[in-house]
């Protein structure tokens, strides 16, 4: 193998797919970067086999083609401390190949390419969609905050895509909160679902985040597929059943507090400073006109409490929540004003915002509360 390129060129190749690359293995060959170099391309490829990234390169001019494995490590260190000039790398004899710039050289070990384990996308029976980098993008970062982390229930580790002829919508959940974003600019022609990890969930993200073009998506029952420009990302999914989301969701809560999103967050955030460190409980008090947000941790004598004018329409209520859950939520939000629906002290609050604003049908979020004396 011989080739010209671009070290920055190179740099940007090797970073787009280096989040691939696991922090710890059993397999060393998973600690490399696959080159392969076919038709005046480098095909750059890094797995950890259940997340597999791939992009393209183009090179200034090609010598001898091939495919071998490097160093993801050092590969990564001596082009970041290289200035942007044009690079050889060709293999050099048994097991090395040679970085050639301006003024000098370096010698790094290369492993077969055939050791690399074999990267098997979506099959044959695969459905596609099509959807906008900045719609997908946003649904991601709507959603991915509310995943879990349970080994017993391994459909909460991710987001699910409940997707639709008319519209589409990603849903997370823990089971303390759930969060919902449906958009009808992702659309399929059949009614289809796949449960997305959050891990590559978040990388996918940091990948569109920088792209306009419409994400190309292929998936069967086990795997998926996402085509971001030159770049690939192949993941396997999470093989379970979500839960009914939609059962849950209520419908009938009739007392309702429309207040500035900002304002009831920043004050959440006061408030909670003196909550008990363990629990993060804070409390609702709601009268027509009037919220008081109250905490104390009676260990450590501490205890806080703000009063807001608001406008609620519904019977005297009081609530608690884990402090920490409502801050996310409301924070994950961009409205200005905030919709929060109540049954009774005992039943899930349903958060939305303000019907006048622009996402006020795309984001829902469900909070569970908590019992507070």
């Amino acid at each position: 193998m011989e080739f010209n390129v671009s070290s920055a060129g190179l740099l940007k190749g090797v970073l787009d797919v280096s989040k691939a690359i696991p922090a710890k293995t059993t397999l060393q060959i998973l600690e490399n970067f696959l080159f392969v170099l076919k038709d005046g391309q480098l095909e750059i490829t890094a797995s950890d086999q259940e997340l597999t990234l791939r992009t393209v390169v183009v090179t200034d001019s090609v010598v001898d083609e091939g495919s071998i494995a490097v160093p993801a490590r050092q590969m990564i260190d001596l082009l970041k401390a290289l200035p942007d000039q044009p690079i050889t790398i060709k293999t050099a004899g048994e097991g090395s190949f040679e970085c050639i710039w301006s003024n000098g050289n370096s010698s790094l070990p290369y492993f077969p390419a055939a050791d690399f384990p074999e990267i098997k996308g979506a099959g044959s029976d695969a459905l596609t969609a099509s959807v906008d980098a900045a719609v997908l993008a946003e649904g991601i970062s709507s959603t991915i905050y509310a995943t879990a982390d349970d080994e017993m229930r391994p459909a909460m580790n991710g987001i699910f895509f409940d997707m639709d002829t008319e519209s589409t919508t990603l849903v997370a959940s823990d089971s303390h909160k759930l969060i919902c974003y449906t958009t009808r600019a992702f659309q399929v022609p059949e009614k289809c679902s796949f449960i997305l990890h959050k891990k590559p969930a978040g990388v996918l993200k940091s990948i569109i985040d920088k792209d306009d073009e419409p994400i190309k998506i292929a998936f069967d029952s086990s795997t998926v597929v996402f085509t971001v420009g030159e770049t690939m990302m192949v993941c396997r999914l999470i093989v379970s059943k979500f839960p009914e989301y939609r059962k849950v969701i209520p419908q009938n809560n009739a007392n309702t507090l429309r207040i500035d999103r900002a304002q009831l967050l920043n004050t959440v955030r006061r408030v909670a400073v003196c909550a008990n460190k363990a629990s993060n409980h804070i409390k609702f008090d709601l009268k027509p006109g009037q919220i008081e947000i109250t905490a104390q941790d009676l260990n450590f004598a501490l205890a806080a409490y703000e009063k807001l004018p608001c406008d609620y329409n519904g019977v005297e209520l009081a609530i608690g929540f884990k402090s920490s859950f409502l801050i996310e939520i409301l924070s994950n939000m961009s409205c200005g004003t905030v919709v929060l629906k109540f049954a009774d002290p005992r039943r899930a609050a349903l958060i939305v915002p303000a019907e006048e604003e622009e996402e006020s049908e795309k984001i829902c979020g469900i909070l569970m509360p908590i019992m507070v004396s």
